[in-house]
Parts: C-alpha cells; sequence; structure tokens
C-alpha cells in the first residue's frame, strides 16, 4: 500500500464547515434536514451536496452520517466536504477517528471544525482509496444486514412479551366463554373476574415538588425521579437529594414493593416494583407511588400499564400536542381486570418476561460486538494495518 511520505493535517483534506439552522423544517419542500442521525425534517433548498459527510458537533458528537442526496445540514452538525480525495474514503477516514475525544470536556460536550481539522493521517494514493472504500463498503453491508436481522429479533420478542402479557391480562379467555369488556385491546376477561377502578385495588400518590429551596436545605435525602424509572427496572446510578423534613417522611417515603409509575413525559406511565436498594428514599412529584391495599400484586398493575400504554391508551388520554400526563385522577380511576389467583398469574408471567429480558441482554451485548468490530475493520483498513486486496493484515478478534 502506498502511503504519503509524511502525515496531512485533515484540513488540508477535507473542507469544514458548521451546518446552519432553518426555519423551514415544518414539510415544506422535499429537500431533507440532515442530523448526524438521518433525516429530521424537510426543507426547499439545500446548502450539502451529495458525497459529503456529516459529523455530530452537539448531541450526538462524532457520529458521521455520509450524504447520498443534496440536503440542508441542520446547525448541530459539521459538513466535511473532501477535496481531492475520494468522498467514501474521507467517510471512512473519519468514521474511524475516535472524534468524541476530540470535543470539549464540558457539561455539553461540543466538537470543533478546527479541533478535527488538527488531526493528521496517512493517505494512500486515490487508486487505493478507492480500493480500501469498495472494499469497506462490501464488508459493512454485510455487518449491516447483520444488524437489520437483530433489529428483527428485537421487534419479534417484544410482540412475544405483548401477547403474553395479553394473554395473562385476558385470562386467555375467549367471546364464547368470557365476559366482553368494552375495551377494543383487552376485550374479553374470564366471567368469574371482577372489573373495578385502580383506586379500589391500589392506593395511588404523587410525590414531592422540587424547587431550589428543597434541593439546597436541610434534612437532605436521596429521591427516585422520572429518569431513574423504566420497565420493570430501576436506575439508581444518578440519585440526586432533596430536603425531606421529619414530618414529611412517611408521607414520601419508598417501601419495598412500592410500584413507582412515570407520570408524565416520553416514559409516560413506565413502572417498576421499589426493591429497597436505597435506604431511607423518597420520591418527587414525578412519579405516582402506587401500594396495594388489597388482594391484587402491584406487578399485576405494572403489566397493565405496560400493554395499555403499548396499545397506546395513554396517547388517547393525553395531551400528545405538548407532553403527555398520567394524572392521579386518571391513574385511580382507569378500570383494570382482577383475577381471583393474581398472585400466581404474575409469578409465572415474571418468569416469563425475565428470560425474555435475558435474551434481549444476549442480543444487545451480539450488537456491541458486532458495533466494536465493523469499527475495528474500519480502522484498520485506513490506517494500513489491512490490505484490503487480499483480507489479510489486521486481528479483529
Amino acid at each position: 500500500m502506498i502511503r504519503s511520505a509524511q502525515s496531512i493535517a485533515l484540513k488540508r483534506l477535507i473542507s469544514l464547515r458548521s451546518g446552519s439552522s432553518t426555519d423551514s423544517q415544518s414539510g415544506n419542500g422535499n429537500i431533507p434536514v440532515m442530523g448526524a442521525t438521518g433525516i429530521i425534517g424537510t426543507t426547499s433548498q439545500s446548502n450539502c451536496d451529495v458525497g459529503s459527510s456529516l459529523i455530530g458537533r452537539v448531541g450526538t458528537v462524532g457520529q458521521v452520517n455520509y450524504v447520498t442526496q443534496s440536503c440542508w445540514a441542520a446547525d448541530n452538525v459539521i459538513v466535511a466536504t473532501p477535496k481531492g480525495i475520494d468522498s467514501r474514503y474521507a467517510y471512512f477516514l473519519l468514521s474511524g477517528i475516535h472524534l468524541p475525544g476530540l470535543a470539549s470536556s464540558t457539561a455539553q460536550p461540543l466538537l470543533t471544525a478546527a479541533a478535527i481539522g488538527s488531526v493528521r493521517v496517512d493517505v494512500p494514493t486515490l487508486e487505493e482509496q478507492r480500493r480500501i472504500a469498495a472494499f469497506l463498503d462490501a464488508e459493512i453491508s454485510r455487518w449491516d444486514e447483520l444488524a437489520r436481522v437483530r433489529t428483527g429479533h428485537w421487534a419479534a420478542l417484544d410482540e412475544y412479551e405483548m401477547a403474553s402479557i395479553a394473554d395473562t391480562l385476558s385470562g386467555s379467555a375467549t367471546m364464547s366463554n368470557g365476559r366482553p369488556t368494552g375495551w377494543q385491546w383487552l376485550p374479553v376477561v374470564p366471567a368469574d373476574w371482577r372489573i373495578g377502578p385502580v383506586y379500589a385495588y391500589f392506593e395511588a400518590q404523587l410525590g414531592k415538588m422540587l424547587n431550589s429551596d428543597r434541593a439546597a436545605g436541610f434534612d437532605q435525602a436521596p429521591y427516585l425521579r422520572n429518569a431513574n424509572v423504566h420497565w420493570y427496572q430501576l436506575d439508581c446510578s444518578d440519585m440526586a437529594t432533596m430536603s425531606f423534613p421529619p414530618e414529611e417522611r412517611y408521607r414520601y417515603r419508598v417501601e419495598p414493593g412500592d410500584l413507582l409509575v412515570c407520570e408524565g413525559g416520553a416514559g409516560v406511565a413506565e413502572a417498576a416494583v421499589w426493591d429497597g436498594r436505597v435506604e431511607p428514599c423518597y420520591f418527587q412529584k414525578s412519579l405516582h407511588r402506587v401500594r396495594r391495599n388489597a388482594d391484587v400484586p402491584v406487578e399485576w398493575l405494572m403489566y397493565w400499564l405496560r400493554l395499555a400504554k403499548y396499545c397506546g391508551v395513554f396517547e388517547a388520554d393525553g395531551n400528545v400536542a405538548t407532553i403527555p400526563h398520567l394524572t392521579g385522577e386518571q391513574l385511580r380511576r382507569y378500570r383494570i381486570p382482577i383475577p381471583p389467583d393474581g398472585e400466581r398469574r404474575v409469578a409465572r408471567l415474571s418468569r416469563e418476561v425475565e428470560q425474555l429480558s435475558e435474551l434481549r441482554g444476549r442480543i444487545a451485548q451480539a450488537d456491541a460486538l458486532t458495533a466494536e468490530r465493523k469499527q475495528a475493520l474500519i480502522v484498520a483498513a485506513v490506517t494500513g494495518q489491512f490490505d484490503v486486496t487480499t483480507g489479510r493484515g489486521a486481528d479483529l478478534s
């Protein structure tokens, strides 16, 4: 492989500039508005040609996207236009550099054209650039096809999970032997099941409102907020504190077995059971704390919420034009099916859900390994560690 005699600054090989904001992202026109992750709108004009690469400068810092059609490059990207080198090779060259490592180490990392342009690289002849680009295009298409297959696996697992939840919540009843509910998304339950409002079986309460005085006051204690709650699990790696004086501790404390339900935002209705890993622990107003006051486990309501959200129930009831919310009044008044043997049904369903979670974890590990090897292949090819004419030279294992 023929390389340049000395390294060259990227700014001599690639023109680097920031994208621009546009007021025409409301669907007018057929020119895509592009960010580093893809299309984010449309407009009636373009500021970027085919063959450029878009690099995330804020948010998705360092992510690189190749431009295959004229577009408008948004102001959150850097436009990288090759000058004198092959455009696909330039894309792979940029992809092979650890661009996030060039960003400013601030609360909001920022990547600049100057930082990218100062990187020095060795560049082969134009003929070799094209060979490398063609090789990587062919190889990475295989990796991407594998990723698409795994995406199908994710969708199949989601469908299986929802089917299992629906079968459990409906008691496997049919129209011939069941009781109609009037709900299109869960039309039938066994004839001997009760149907009643959430408030008849559970106690639901919102948490404490956060303000600047409470965030800095006395009696600080950790609390859970919307960001800590996901379906079936709680993330306590980033917990904040605020003031909970003695007279409020009983009211806002969470106990093992409590169900925490997100009140609003993109994660509206997401729910998980508190396991007591942090003691004492409290909860913010962005969450509902649900406790059982009858013979129905809180997990039964958690799975009902999971299926209801999947079926769009909260989108219909919430104000989706802004931010959807599940208010305390709404939550308490929803009617749910109540089986006579909820504990047994929840235990069986929870085992299935846990097995599905384990499968998802394995797929996620495989996806991460695929991404690592794809990146290693790109780096090896553009740095000359890998002879693309023979497919030998780099250990990617």
